[in-house]
């Protein structure tokens, strides 16, 4: 489309990440009525080879397309700098006015950067990451600080290298796992991978878009450095105090220790990305994670805006087993059922909540482990004492946790090939008393799906 010239849409989405290509090609499904994209880069996300485990629990993979490969898709590439919620109005840095009945927010996140500098780096986006494969090559040290999916994931990437991984927790990869979980993984932290393991794909290149995560598929197989070996270093409960260059990277921590790095790695969270203009007198309401706040209908405080994925914070949401985290399950689930709002709102229909928010589901991997994450997998929100485990080990193989309360399952890790994700699904959602299962539910000789037959 060209510059200087006023456009109208029924619907409008900002953003061309996961959350925001997930509600455009939704909306495509439910109305003929125009749906425009407004990306700041041609390149975007798109959810693909998506693998159901369970009704709800879902696997995907998340690949870098061209905007002008997206069949049925009008869009402009363009940087939103305003919006003038009174009049329905979107303004843009390319001097563009883009009316709308219906506007879906989903600019994602940030990444909060330990410094900015040229030896932090912060893995956020492909751009990022495609600079930090290129240096990788050279390295003897890095420092990994942060305990999320990537940090985690990057630890059993690298390889010939040595890492020195800093985290505040007592355990690794404390947002998704328990401390016995951790300690399945620890067996596998200097495991050196084969360079016959990397993966070769093809990419689109274009302008950096902020906002957009990297996906599940973020990286590109493993990774070198230039080190004989493998040998990673976690400094627990503790943060970075002072970071300077001179020859190295020098890092001091706040436990007293100094480290010397080639660089350092920042994977320590983001900070959702809602710097929005609102030209009009009022304002957005903001929660105090910095997400814009939405209620169950994905609708914020400003009458047809609506927002989705990392951007956004649920408020009052109502469901027992599900719960907020900035993952790339939920963007996508989101940015789809944004997308039915929408739709419902816009012609007056009823609506009902969407049946993937009546649990919480993630599917991702450990350390070449397949990880399904249910209900409120480390008992969230919930009084520990009130709270049974249920857990089966076995080296090498799996990681199985069920936590009950009151005799009935509410969450559950499975680590592994367990093929127990459908059974404990149905167990959370229908609360079924196992009061006299309790022997059975993990007994590996005993198929308790014969139970419920």
């Amino acid at each position: 489309m060209s510059q200087n010239q006023q456009i109208d849409s029924t619907y409008v989405v900002i953003g061309g990440g996961i959350a925001g290509i997930s509600c455009v090609e939704a909306l495509k499904l439910y109305t003929t009525e125009p749906v425009l994209l407004i990306s700041e880069s041609p390149i975007v996300k798109v959810v693909t080879d998506i693998k159901f485990y369970t009704k709800i629990a879902a696997g995907f993979k998340v690949e870098d397309r061209n905007l002008q490969c997206i069949d049925n898709t009008e869009y402009i590439i363009d940087k939103v700098i305003a919006i003038n919620s009174i009049e329905h109005i979107i303004y843009t840095v390319n001097h563009q006015e883009i009316k709308y009945k219906k506007l879906c927010l989903c600019t994602g996140a940030t990444p909060k950067l330990l410094d900015d500098k040229d030896y932090v780096i912060g893995l956020r986006d492909t751009h990022s990451v495609e600079y930090f494969q290129s240096i990788i090559g050279s390295a003897n040290r890095v420092m990994i600080v942060g305990n999320g999916g990537i940090a985690t994931d990057l630890v059993y990437k690298l390889n010939g290298i040595e890492i020195i991984w800093v985290i505040r927790d007592e355990h690794i990869s404390s947002h998704f796992l328990d401390a016995g979980a951790a300690e399945f993984f620890s067996n596998y932290l200097n495991t050196q991978q084969s360079s016959d393991k990397i993966i070769k794909r093809f990419r689109y290149y274009g302008e950096r878009s902020s906002g957009a995560a990297l996906g599940p598929d973020w990286h590109c197989g493993a990774m070198f450095g230039n080190h004989d070996g493998k040998n990673v270093i976690i400094e627990y409960k503790t943060e970075v105090k002072n970071i300077s260059k001179s020859d190295l990277v020098r890092i001091e921590l706040t436990n007293g220790k100094v480290y010397e790095c080639d660089f350092v790695i920042s994977a320590t969270g983001v900070m959702p990305n809602n710097n929005f203009d609102i030209r009009d007198g009022r304002s957005i309401d903001i929660a105090s994670d910095g997400g814009i706040k939405v209620d169950w209908k994905m609708e914020t405080n400003l009458s047809d805006i609506f927002a989705a994925g990392d951007v956004c914070t649920t408020v009052d949401w109502n469901s027992e087993h599900w719960f907020q985290m900035r993952l790339w399950t939920q963007a996508r689930q989101m940015g789809m059922y944004a997308a039915k709002c929408m739709h419902y709102v816009h012609i007056k229909e009823p609506l009902l909540q969407d049946f993937c928010f009546e649990l919480f589901t993630h599917v991702t991997s450990f350390f070449g482990f397949k990880v399904i994450l249910l209900g409120l997998y480390n008992a969230q929100g919930l009084d520990k004492k009130d709270c049974e485990l249920l857990v089966r080990v076995t080296n090498g193989q799996e990681y199985v946790k069920l936590v009950l309360q009151n005799a009935r399952v509410v969450g559950a890790i499975l680590i592994g090939d367990t093929d127990l994700e459908e059974m404990c699904e149905n167990l959370i959602l229908n609360q079924i008393d196992v009061t006299n299962l309790m022997d059975d539910l993990l007994d590996p000789n005993i198929d308790i799906e014969d139970y419920f037959d």
